[in-house]
């Protein structure tokens, strides 16, 4: 059924590009295009927050190679990766960039994309799962749930210069969002958290850490505001943070932890008549 599926699908043709969002971490998160790219590929280009399980979806003859940005460690620049797409797309390779998550959410796909139409390489993007989407449904966080919210915003703890951006508008994300998604934010926490207190948002206010999101690494850490600096002192990247009332909701709708044994609660909002919209 899957070959039959496979059988309708583009092909990844030799001197081309393919930007792929892998997902969060389970390699079931996969796209089915994203899946027929891995089989196809002959180098794969990947990012460091792909899963290894993901990797092993590959074509044995494939050459994988890493390209990992993290921060505050040693990695490869953005403008050599995207040379390197080029190269090998030039050379005649068939050529699958893996990046986690999906490669237009703070996946800089946007960057490598335009180095292709520059040199005039064919490419084509599959989008995958963000991980500030379906890293916190693993954690049993909905982003939007109509009790409680009807907006919510993603944004990023750094800029390009490993600092909190300050094109940020920080008080009117504090002030008018009522649900907060955060990447790459563990680092500058302890400010991010004071800024969004000095515009408003009470120091109780449910936060969230999950980290290593949709893995069997997953580690989930439910703090406040006010707290959550100290809180995630020891705490590693790769980390998703969630700002908001839906946090809340992990008491009843954590699946994974009701999968090894925990007790789920009644909806909180539902049984106190609280509706906190």
């Amino acid at each position: 059924m899957i070959d039959a599926a496979f059988s309708h699908f583009p092909a990844l043709e030799p001197g081309s590009v393919w930007l792929v969002g892998a997902g969060p971490g389970d390699p079931g998160l996969l796209t089915l295009l994203a899946a027929k790219g891995l089989s196809e590929a002959d180098v794969i280009v990947h990012d460091a927050l792909v899963n290894e399980e993901c990797l092993a979806l590959a074509r044995p003859e494939a050459v994988v190679e890493f390209a990992g940005k993290r921060g505050g460690k040693p990695s490869a620049k953005q403008r050599d990766i995207s040379l390197r797409l080029v190269e090998l797309a030039r050379a005649g390779k068939r050529v699958l960039r893996l990046k986690g998550g999906d490669p237009f959410v703070f996946g800089r796909g946007g960057e490598e994309a335009l180095m292709l139409v520059e040199h005039n390489i064919p490419f084509r993007i599959v989008p995958g799962i963000t991980a500030g989407i379906g890293g916190l449904a693993y954690a049993g966080i909905p982003v939007t749930h109509r009790d409680i919210n009807h907006a919510v915003t993603f944004i990023t703890g750094h800029d390009s210069s490993g600092i909190v951006p300050d094109r940020i508008n920080w008080e009117a994300i504090g002030r008018g969002s009522p649900v907060i998604v955060m990447y790459m934010a563990m680092k500058h926490i302890a400010e991010i958290s004071a800024r969004l207190i000095a515009a408003g948002r009470p120091p109780t206010e449910p936060v969230a850490f999950v980290c290593n999101a949709a893995t069997g690494r997953q580690q989930v850490l439910e703090t406040t505001l006010g707290e959550a600096p100290v809180a995630a002192s020891g705490l590693e990247p790769p980390a998703v943070v969630v700002v908001g009332e839906v946090v809340r909701l992990r008491a009843s709708l954590d699946w994974l932890g009701a999968l090894a044994g925990r007790r789920l609660q009644p909806d909180p909002f539902r049984r106190s008549g609280k509706v906190p919209i």
